[in-house]
């Protein structure tokens, strides 16, 4: 049974990891990287700080700045986002929010900063539905709103 569980979850990884987004955001890391020392990472030790499981979580305290590793990460997978977006809707350039717009201008985002020192997902299936789901999203709005984006 445990064999069983284990080749589930890898089958599962590897379907994750052939995902469009976490292709993408992949390509994006591996695109900055300028010193040779990820080339011979695979694509998920290359992704494996993206995964914090939930005991992880409950470690990591929320008081103080948040870890300059996790923003990076954050910033990697919000401009993977934001390149699916302008790939799909043919947006070209679209104007980033700043972490602190978002935080102080919009009602409900605030949750998102405080457990911003926790940023990461259970599993690659996770990260990978998570960055469609805010891809399929914007995409979504953009199509249903074309005037308002100037699309």
């Amino acid at each position: 049974m445990y064999d069983a569980a284990v080749s589930r979850a890898i089958n599962e990884d590897e379907a994750a990891l052939a995902m469009p987004f976490v292709r993408r955001l992949v390509r994006l890391i591996r695109a900055q990287e300028s010193y040779g020392s990820w080339e011979g990472k695979s694509d998920a030790e290359l992704l494996a700080d993206f995964i914090v499981t939930r005991k992880q979580r409950r470690a990591i305290p929320v008081i103080g700045d948040p870890d300059p590793d996790v923003l990076w990460r954050l910033e990697r997978f919000y401009t993977a986002v934001g390149l699916a977006i302008e790939e799909r809707s043919g947006l070209i350039e679209m104007k980033p929010m700043g972490a602190s717009d978002d935080c102080f201008s919009r009602p409900g985002v605030w949750s998102l900063c405080r457990d911003i020192h926790r940023f990461g997902f259970e599993t690659f299936r996770k990260l990978a539905e998570a960055g469609t789901k805010l891809v399929d999203d914007a995409t979504a709005a953009i199509e249903a709103y074309p005037d308002e984006v100037g699309a």
